[in-house]
């Protein structure tokens, strides 16, 4: 399946990347520019869309560390509906400590800014 990354800001503060397909080192730059699209927002929030992610390399999770630095400290990340073998990469590297894992979209949760 064919990688793709969306990204949509909303005026209060969030910026949400849909990812669908497999992340590797071919789709990772596209990933990183949808990051950095987003991050010029200077978002409050920055939510990552899961669910129709199939695979994730080490690539892709490269750029989830680079989304963590860009955004700074003060940007929390939401990583929502992520399927069982991109989330068991995500928690074996530890990187499930860095960001919120959602099983699905909350509004409440995630639209407080």
């Amino acid at each position: 399946m064919a990688f793709s990354a969306t990204l949509e800001t909303t005026s209060s503060g969030l910026a949400k990347i849909s990812l669908s397909g497999e992340l590797d080192a071919t789709t990772a730059p596209d990933f990183k520019t949808s990051v950095e699209e987003a991050a010029a927002t200077n978002p409050k929030r920055l939510v990552l869309l899961m669910q129709d992610l199939e695979y994730m390399a080490s690539a892709g999770l490269r750029i989830l560390i680079f989304a963590k630095q860009k955004m700074g400290a003060s940007v929390d990340i939401y990583m929502v509906e992520t399927q069982e073998l991109v989330l068991d990469t995500i928690q074996k590297t530890g990187f499930d400590q860095s960001v919120y894992l959602l099983d699905e979209y909350d509004a409440g949760i995630i639209e407080n800014v």
